[in-house]
């Protein structure tokens, strides 16, 4: 058993999610639980395609199996069911919630601009009023900005002569 593939007992719990092929022309369809093997080993490495194992076949077979499968919903199914699972032994805390911090904002002189800053710039802007309800309801953020924020920006537009209907609230 190599270290980023499933166990029997992962993949017997997913593998009625995983669609088969089933053509009957053409070249056979590979193994559904290799290519899984496959899409698993390139997420948990971080690895380029390009350098993915042998064992699992051709890194662009491989690739293509993610890239239908990812389109068909097929990883969403997975995890929707394996929440399920999860879920009715209580093993998932649905109060807590991890923020990602892949995403860090650098500073202005990371960015090669000038580390003194003018007046006329505030240091800490004000937090938007969707980013707060984003953060504090079950409303989408994308919801309340469309509702709330646009609408404040649009009323500057509403002098100037546009093709676009302005949206009332």
């Amino acid at each position: 058993m190599h270290r980023h593939a499933l166990t029997d007992e992962q993949w017997e719990l997913i593998s009625p999610l995983i669609p088969r092929s089933t053509a009957t022309t053409g070249r056979p369809a590979k193994d559904p639980r290799l290519m899984l093997d496959g899409i698993l080993w390139i997420l948990a490495t971080g690895a380029p395609w390009r350098d993915l194992p042998a064992r699992f076949g051709s890194c662009k077979t491989v690739h293509r199996y993610f890239t239908h499968w990812q389109a068909d919903g097929v990883f969403l199914r997975v995890l929707n069911a394996l929440q399920i699972k999860l879920d009715e032994k209580g093993l998932i805390d649905w109060g807590l919630w991890c923020v990602d911090g892949a995403s860090v904002r650098a500073s202005r002189a990371a960015g090669g601009a000038d580390k003194k800053v003018s007046n006329d710039i505030p240091m800490n802007p004000k937090t938007t009023h969707w980013a707060e309800v984003a953060a504090d309801s079950a409303r989408s953020s994308i919801w309340s900005l469309t509702a709330v924020e646009l609408p404040l920006r649009l009323k500057s537009l509403r002098g100037k002569s546009t093709n676009r209907p302005v949206p009332s609230r």
